[in-house]
């Protein structure tokens, strides 16, 4: 194997030598709700569930997002036979695989990226076969697969416009990493190049699998609840916002009211933990809230539900046909809009969406969502979207169109993949012999 760069070399001995002080982040993590009491084993590399039999496909995705763009996929995987690991880095993430994944789905957290607790993590569960999700690439974790002759795909590539020139300056440390995986299955042209820019061997566009994603789950009882308490009133829903975005969501809210009689904001903050201070804000304001997490429901004279839950984005599309995209208002990069999207929503977004590039620039250039680039322009487009019907149906057509258009992903991603599969099928079929 050539040899590493130094930077990797320095990195392995640093995370070799900072492993004694798990222990005291792992605290500080829990301290921070950012770690599950029950399973701290698994981040030193520590399972108490066995190694199923025959093969397995190792999936990795840093959070949420990426946990669930691959959902389509591990459940086709599932379906041809295939045993499934699934990592992730996030306690949110855990908590979406226990709620919207089969049970035979082991979920496991990814093991800090120390060399013990990675080579403990493959010796147990020794991977026939590993799909990196997107650009979580962790230097252990894949130097010390590729030592096993384990191999990897990164499917779902982005390499985002910020992170690019970042890792231009590290070039050959990236390449090292990325020359190590076998296949890189990117989003579009710009992340291929991009990709192949930084070292990645065997680059292959075959869309973004977030496209694919079907819409999300509903309690048709809780929606039942929520319509009831609601009805006959204008409702926006503020999907995944960020801290900044509150206090913006908050004057248009003020501003629409004066011409839309009755107008509630729904907002579901991108880390449900914030819920508690976005409503003290709100309260100071003089506006009326409540909390869903206090199980309280909007009430006649409720101005923002803050709608602090995790696993409900479903409930609250169902609920409005206009939603406003959070992550855009603030420089975090926007939020995936495909799932507001095939329940029907009408999107509007700030100009921040540079994790979704494609998407939005798709959407925008047919009408099937609009950007707001300022308080004002926010204002202008939601009271389009709540007065207009005519417009408001257009958009959601539009969107509906470009989504399914641009989809696809699953079957190009599943055909790259079968030469993998088709190796581990036929170790599959010598085993039962």
């Amino acid at each position: 194997m050539a040899s590493l760069p130094m930077t990797l070399r320095v990195y392995r001995r640093l995370s070799t030598a900072l492993s004694p002080l798990t222990p005291m982040l792992i605290r500080k993590r829990l301290k921070q709700n950012k770690e599950d009491p029950a399973r701290t084993d698994e981040r030193r590399g520590i399972s108490v569930i066995m190694r199923p039999a025959g093969p397995l496909v190792w999936i990795h995705g840093a959070s949420v997002g990426e946990v669930l763009a691959a959902a389509a996929l591990i459940e086709r995987l599932r379906g041809s036979g295939f045993r499934i690991l699934l990592t992730s880095g996030t306690v949110t993430s855990a908590d979406i695989v226990a709620r919207r994944f089969p049970a035979d789905i082991i979920h496991q957290y990814i093991p800090y990226d120390s060399p013990a607790f990675v080579a403990r993590f493959l010796d147990h569960w020794q991977p026939d076969l590993a799909l990196f999700i997107e650009s979580d690439i962790w230097p252990n974790l894949v130097m010390s697969a590729a030592r096993r002759r384990v191999p990897m795909v990164l499917i779902n590539g982005r390499m985002s416009q910020r992170s690019f020139p970042r890792w231009q300056k590290f070039s050959a440390t990236i390449g090292a990493l990325l020359g190590r995986f076998d296949l890189c299955l990117a989003q579009s042209d710009t992340d291929a190049d991009r990709f192949t820019a930084l070292g990645s061997r065997n680059v292959r566009v075959t869309g973004n699998l977030k496209l694919d994603v079907s819409a999300p789950p509903v309690d048709s009882a809780k929606l039942e609840k929520l319509a009831s308490v609601t009805r006959g009133r204008p409702v926006i829903v503020a999907s995944s916002t960020h801290p900044g975005e509150e206090e913006i969501l908050l004057q248009a809210h003020r501003t629409l009211a004066g011409f839309f009689p009755g107008l509630l904001t729904v907002i579901v903050p991108r880390h449900a933990h914030r819920g508690e201070a976005i409503a003290a804000m709100i309260a100071v304001s003089g506006a009326q809230v409540a909390l869903r997490s206090r199980e309280e429901l909007p009430t006649a004279v409720t101005d923002i539900y803050v709608a602090d839950t995790m696993g409900e984005l479903g409930l609250f599309y169902r609920l409005s046909p206009v939603v406003f995209m959070g992550g855009s208002l603030v420089p975090h990069g926007g939020q995936n809009p495909i799932e507001a999207v095939k329940l029907g929503a009408s999107i509007v977004h700030g100009p921040h969406v540079f994790n979704f590039t494609d998407v939005f620039a798709a959407l925008d250039a047919a009408g099937g969502a609009r950007l707001a680039e300022t308080p004002e322009q926010l204002v202008k487009q939601l009271g389009l979207m709540l007065g207009d019907t005519a417009a408001r149906q257009a958009s959601i057509d539009a969107a509906e169109e470009v989504v399914a258009r641009l989809g696809g992903a699953l079957e190009r991603t599943l055909a790259a993949l079968e030469p993998y599969l088709l190796q581990m099928r036929l170790e599959m079929g010598t085993h039962d012999a």
